[in-house]
């Protein structure tokens, strides 16, 4: 991904455009971001532009269904507020949102294990029965028997000490009976940049662009990506309601995004665009945790 970047001189002419009675808040850049570029608007809200192909569908998404879910969720979450139409100035749709307050996780990471009932608190209360014209994702709702298989996902760690050991748990995981319950809504994105930590403690989950509805496994994973070691039995005891099939392809899930971390943080630690060079540890630590558990 190469690194579009806006100016805030843009921001601020779309809100005297669009939301005139915003436009004279302070207006700070935020480092970091994916598919959309962010900015914090005052204290309490935040901007939020596309700057991926594929950004504009999933901040559509998140227009869509998340202030309808945040309502019921135990932690802050960026809700949308207003919506930014397509104009001269920006040709797609954006978003002001709630300011959720704290650093990411790839750069505060949890420490506190009670952090554990907390993110079973929130899981349980996300995960309801998803409505049938909810979204589906080709990468988060399909069975992870059918993405596990890509060739190219385990050279990231060709030279790990326990890569074997890696790939059995992923093995375990594709061998368990998949999900039979109906499709439940899921956040899809569960890694450390998209959760906010403060004093060690999960604080607010953020971007659910790639929401959508599935298998709870998918979400449960964050079980070992974001909380400290020992931390999974204590999470999975407040949770309650994964029986042992789920808890396996949750832990090849772990595996499977613990990848995907080490890749983009490696591509960072190289200079090449897109990389997140804090991604990186925490995909490492994430696949001791598991093998731990394992």
């Amino acid at each position: 991904m190469d690194e579009l970047k806006f100016e805030q001189d843009l921001v601020r002419a779309l809100l005297r455009d669009q939301h005139p009675d915003l436009a004279d808040l302070e207006l700070r850049d935020v480092s970091g971001g994916w598919d959309n570029q962010q900015w914090r608007l005052g204290e309490e809200l935040a901007v939020r532009l596309p700057r991926t192909e594929r950004a504009p569908a999933l901040l559509h998404t998140e227009q869509t269904w998340l202030p309808m879910l945040a309502e019921r969720l135990p932690l802050p979450t960026p809700a949308p507020v207003r919506i930014g139409k397509p104009s001269s100035l920006f040709e797609h749709t954006w978003s002001i949102a709630r300011w959720v307050e704290g650093e990411p996780a790839d750069r505060a990471p949890i420490t506190r294990i009670e952090a554990a009932e907390i993110l079973a608190g929130f899981l349980r209360a996300l995960h309801q029965k998803a409505p049938a014209d909810a979204p589906v994702s080709p990468s988060r709702s399909a069975p992870l028997a059918g993405l596990q298989r890509v060739d190219g996902w385990f050279e990231v760690i060709a030279d790990y000490a326990d890569a074997d050991a890696a790939w059995e748990v992923s093995e375990r995981a594709i061998a368990a009976p998949a999900w039979q319950g109906a499709p439940l809504w899921l956040h899809g994105d569960l890694h450390p940049a998209n959760v906010v930590v403060r004093d060690g403690m999960l604080a607010g989950v953020i971007d659910f662009g790639d929401m959508c509805a599935g298998d709870p496994a998918t979400d449960l994973s964050a079980a070992w990506i974001l909380l400290p070691a020992g931390a999974a039995s204590r999470f999975f005891d407040a949770y309650e309601l994964a029986d042992e099939a789920t808890i396996t392809r949750a832990r090849g899930w772990a595996v499977l995004r613990a990848l995907g971390l080490i890749g983009i943080g490696r591509n960072g630690r190289l200079g090449l665009p897109g990389g997140k060079p804090t991604w990186e540890p925490a995909g490492y630590a994430t696949l001791e945790r598991v093998l731990a558990a394992s």
